[in-house]
């Protein structure tokens, strides 16, 4: 499947709320193109992992160093104890062994480091309508319902995934909020729960060791 040239822009202001207000080594898997380095406010060495060829061509334009490949493909080729910060936007849920990923990528950072990213939220409004009210559960090309999804993950389930490995929920809130208009759609968030007002969430977890 060909994704569209946007898919991979990812500049995601929404995320820059989570940075940690100190870094210096960042490691962006599933760095797209290379947009989210512009959110930067400091000056860093930026690596990125990116497994479509394309796009990161254009993000060695940008970034420090690009590995092309997924995380698996190119784990040996990163340093250990090495980098401070994290960047895992939309790709987690992407990952075959998601677990794996939490336990192997504490090799590769420094002790007290950070992972800041986000996550789409399958208890999203819109998608549960889907779910419940057309009775469907159909893989599209982007968005919750990615063909490309392995995982799917709610507020509670992320959280306990993080604490299970073993990490810190240092900022974990709900990003690009849902606003309907519509009277009986905001009873129904507000029966259901007001986390489906979110379509993803945005989080910083440290490594504390």
């Amino acid at each position: 499947m060909v994704k569209s040239r946007s898919y991979y822009e990812g500049i995601r202001p929404e995320v820059v709320r989570f940075l940690p207000s100190q870094y210096c080594k960042v490691l962006e898997i599933g760095c797209g193109e290379g947009g989210f380095s512009k959110n930067m406010g400091l000056q860093c060495e930026y690596w990125g992992i990116e497994p479509v060829p394309s796009a990161a061509k254009v993000a060695s334009n940008k970034l420090f160093k690009t590995l092309i490949g997924t995380y698996e493909e190119v784990y040996d080729f990163l340093p250990d104890n090495y980098f401070d910060l994290v960047i895992c936007n939309d790709v987690i849920e992407h990952m075959v062994d998601y677990s794996g990923f939490f336990m192997t990528i504490k090799n590769k950072m420094q002790k007290g480091s950070f992972i800041v990213g986000s996550i789409p939220n399958v208890r999203y409004f819109k998608n549960l309508t889907e779910l419940i009210i057309h009775k469907d559960w159909r893989y599209k090309d982007a968005g919750i319902l990615d063909k490309t999804h392995f995982r799917f993950f709610t507020e509670l389930s992320l959280k306990r995934t993080f604490i299970e490995h073993g990490f810190i929920i240092e900022e974990f809130c709900g990003i690009l909020r849902y606003r309907p208009k519509n009277v009986i759609k905001k009873l129904l968030i507000y029966i259901i729960g007001r986390d489906t007002r979110f379509l993803q969430f945005g989080f910083r977890i440290k490594n504390p060791i």
